[in-house]
């Protein structure tokens, strides 16, 4: 059997990404010491699955699919720039989300109840809605003081809104440039 690294996302529409990404492009500079999210893999991830067996994802699929039976499309908004564990200090970059319906922070509880009953490892954290862009890379343990000062220009900002329809199962593959992410389900809402 193979396994594949699985994850739960919602992707973001095509404007949002690019605002993001010029958010990016505006804060990098060279050695700064983030490993930046490619443009085309920015997403709002739900759940980590891990590595989970081939012969697994169409369980995976179905079980997104049960918890999204009854979730009608739900508006989010991306605001300013966060991090996490907060912006003085950040181990990750991120856009903060405005989850204002609680639609998100719902759907995440019960992926992690339905997901914990078939075996996945649930999260240890509470959920808190985020886009991610950045994380420091392994040699530092916080981002430099000017990348933050770049980040927080956006603080203030927003990226925009729209409305959640569509949430996927995706298969991350690693190659010799950085990781590539597969579309391996769709679940409509």
């Amino acid at each position: 059997m193979k396994t594949i690294r699985t994850f739960l996302a919602i992707p973001l529409p095509s404007d949002l990404a690019r605002t993001a990404s010029r958010w990016m492009a505006e804060t990098k500079s060279p050695g700064d010491g983030i490993k930046w999210v490619p443009d085309e893999n920015l997403h709002l991830t739900l759940k980590f699955l891990g590595e989970v067996d081939n012969i697994e994802i169409p369980t995976v699929c179905n079980t997104l699919q049960a918890t999204c039976d009854d979730l009608d499309p739900f508006g989010l908004v991306l605001e300013g720039t966060s991090g996490i564990p907060d912006l003085e200090r950040p181990r990750v970059l991120t856009i903060a989300v405005d989850d204002f319906t609680s639609s998100l922070t719902n759907l995440v509880a019960d992926l992690e109840k339905r997901f914990a009953e078939l075996g996945y490892k649930p999260e240890p954290r509470d959920y808190r809605p985020h886009l991610t862009v950045g994380r420091t890379r392994s040699g530092s343990r916080r981002a430099n003081s000017e990348v933050i000062d770049r980040w927080r220009e956006f603080e203030d900002d927003e990226v925009g809104e729209f409305n959640v329809r569509e949430i996927h199962v995706v298969g991350s593959f690693l190659e010799k440039h950085g990781p590539t992410y597969n579309v391996l389900g769709r679940v409509q809402l």
